[in-house]
């Protein structure tokens, strides 16, 4: 039994390819994400005394902006947008201290920038917006909302068209006067209206047990949410086209979920990651749409801050459906009865 156990691994390449090779991926990946520290503070100076002020910030503050004509409003708007992590107004004087507004909606970038100002000598006071108290579960729900909708809508429908196969029906379905589009329309929206209901009952719930503010437009996140919702499920189907049966799928469902809970800034910031690393986190769904629910949910970002995670997220679900209606047509060819060029040329000839 050993000996046969190890002959049919052999012969699965499939997963002689995971046992060996996944554990060296994600080794080599996430030893490099798995970092808590961030090292690098977009930060922008305004006011009378802005060029002092900035000459004084030393590591981790990356002062992008000094302008001695910009004040709070225009601080809180650039926190708002997320174009910076620390925006510095400075006092009418050398003496009068200087106010660092900090967006408390990034959590790990506010920790290590409240710690750095307790630790520098330039005189200078924090005060956190957005996440006053810095309270964890602020910046996880938001994202936790994402994750459920991503491993609820990748493993569910990636099992979906392998049911298909598995019961015979995939060749019924062929013979039918069912496009591809048809049919990945009628696997996925289903699955669309279930998930929305989720994600909207996991929001509330989210915000009425743990206190999580919701600031921003609601429209906004319902269209970055439906974006990300047919993105996963596009991801999901594909999925379903690429495996032979349900264990196939449920454990490339789980390859895909565990990056986009890892790498999408969730855990660990993107900003800690190597660049390699960080740009594989850029191509996850996930990622998109903790940037669209972080800023609506927490800061009330303006869709003029939100419209590239959400072209991104319009893009992949684009992308991801199309890949699946190409493989869904292309399983059905085969089953496609067709005839032959010499039996119509006969049959015209009898005629």
């Amino acid at each position: 039994m050993i000996l046969k156990e190890f002959l049919e691994l052999r012969r699965d390449k499939r997963t002689m390819a995971m046992i060996i090779g996944l554990p060296l991926i994600l080794l080599v990946i996430f030893g490099y994400a798995a970092r808590f520290d961030v090292t690098d503070l977009k930060t922008d100076v305004y006011g009378p005394q802005a060029k002092t002020v900035a000459g004084q910030l030393k590591d981790p503050f990356d002062v992008k902006e000094t302008s001695t004509s910009k004040g709070k409003d225009q601080a809180e708007q650039a926190l708002r947008e997320g174009t910076v992590d620390v925006a510095i107004v400075t006092g009418s004087s050398p003496s009068e201290p200087s106010t660092a507004y900090i967006n408390g909606a990034n959590l790990f970038a506010a920790q290590t920038a409240v710690a750095s100002i307790a630790t520098s000598e330039a005189p200078i006071k924090p005060d956190v917006l957005f996440n006053p108290d810095l309270e964890t579960s602020w910046v996880m729900v938001p994202a936790l909302v994402g994750m459920i909708m991503a491993l609820i809508g990748t493993l569910i429908t990636a099992i979906g068209l392998v049911k298909e196969r598995q019961a015979g029906t995939l060749e019924q379905l062929a013979v039918m006067p069912f496009k591809p589009t048809d049919v990945i329309a009628g696997k996925i929206v289903p699955y669309f209206i279930l998930g929305a209901f989720d994600l909207v009952l996991v929001t509330v719930l989210g915000c009425l047990l743990f206190g999580v503010p919701f600031n921003g437009n609601v429209l906004i996140f319902a269209l970055g949410s439906a974006l990300f919702l047919l993105a996963v499920l596009g991801l999901g189907v594909l999925i379903s086209t690429v495996s032979q049966n349900q264990g196939q799928a449920m454990q490339v469902a789980m390859m895909s979920i565990m990056p986009q809970i890892l790498l999408s800034g969730m855990i660990f910031p993107l900003e800690s990651m190597t660049w390699g690393v960080r740009w594989i986190g850029y191509l996850l769904p996930l990622t998109w749409f903790n940037k669209i629910a972080n800023g609506v949910m927490l800061r009330d970002a303006p869709l003029s801050s939100l419209w590239v995670p959400l072209l991104v997220l319009a893009a992949m679900a684009v992308l991801l459906l199309g890949a699946a209606v190409l493989r869904f047509r292309r399983d059905l060819a085969p089953a496609m009865p067709k005839i032959p060029a010499k039996t119509t040329a006969t049959a015209g000839a009898g005629r």
